[in-house]
């Protein structure tokens, strides 16, 4: 998967995404990041990219030419129009499911804002998705990118190890992830819950999915309420009424076996 960062501080987002897993992934060409410095792009003689905005208001907007040319940079190499996000805390809120959907892509082309935003006509122009990483206000839309880019890129096959771990970690499955334990066994005069150290693969299995319920249900109750409304529990087995003829073929039995 290609990632392309549109940004006025491509050093902030490469340095950050170049160590642990996803440098791993880079080095072993599972991804390919690039960050394209949007300053590059103006036609100002001083690599100005801002303008006061009309209308009057507090800060600076960036302009739209050097936005648009940056993008274009990259749509002419790449040779199609990829998804663009622009990241906006206009936009609904970043989720595990929204990751899983942009892992399919194969080029995927993030817009980082600065100072008061970006001049609207050329979001109009390029832009194909607005994304929020929470509801407050951030500087930029650097570290907003970088977080998009480490979930999805773990969604990436054969980015991760055990590709069990994506499967099971928190939000996967609309629920909070199961605790967890490891050496030593007793630590603090806590010790590791004994159905972990059974090696009775259904039980842990079992014990896995109500811990992952209970801790659900006690840090977001909205994911708890969510997840129970489209998993309802099954109604319990009715016990079918025994018919009279039954009934009484057991007590004559039971009278045969008493008497001798």
């Amino acid at each position: 998967m290609n990632f392309h960062i549109l940004t006025l501080f491509p050093d902030m987002v490469m340095q950050g995404l170049s160590t642990s897993i996803i440098g791993r992934a880079k080095d072993r060409g599972l991804l390919s990041i690039e960050a394209v410095n949007i300053r590059d792009y103006t036609l100002e003689r001083h690599k100005k990219v801002d303008d006061y905005p009309y209308g009057g208001g507090a800060g600076m907007l960036m302009q739209a030419q050097p936005v648009y040319d940056a993008w274009k940079s990259v749509v002419d190499r790449i040779g199609y129009k990829p998804r663009t996000v622009y990241l906006t805390p206009q936009g609904p809120t970043f989720t595990q499911p929204m990751a899983k959907d942009l892992a399919q892509e194969k080029d995927l082309i993030l817009l980082c804002g600065h100072y008061e935003g970006i001049d609207e006509r050329v979001l109009e122009e390029i832009v194909t998705d607005y994304i929020s990483i929470g509801d407050y206000v951030l500087t930029g839309g650097e570290l907003p990118a970088m977080v998009m880019i480490d979930t999805i890129s773990r969604l990436v096959p054969g980015v991760l190890n055990n590709g069990e771990s994506a499967q099971t970690e928190s939000h996967s499955d609309g629920l909070l992830e199961y605790p967890q334990y490891s050496r030593p066994e007793v630590w603090h005069e806590k010790t590791v819950p004994d159905v972990l150290l059974s090696g009775h693969h259904a039980n842990i299995e079992k014990w896995r999915h109500e811990q992952a319920l209970l801790r659900t249900q006690q840090r977001r109750p909205d994911m708890y309420s969510a997840y129970m409304e489209a998993h309802p529990p099954l109604p319990p087995k009715r016990r079918r009424r025994k018919s009279a003829n039954a009934v009484n073929k057991e007590e004559n039995t039971e009278i045969m076996e008493i008497i001798p």
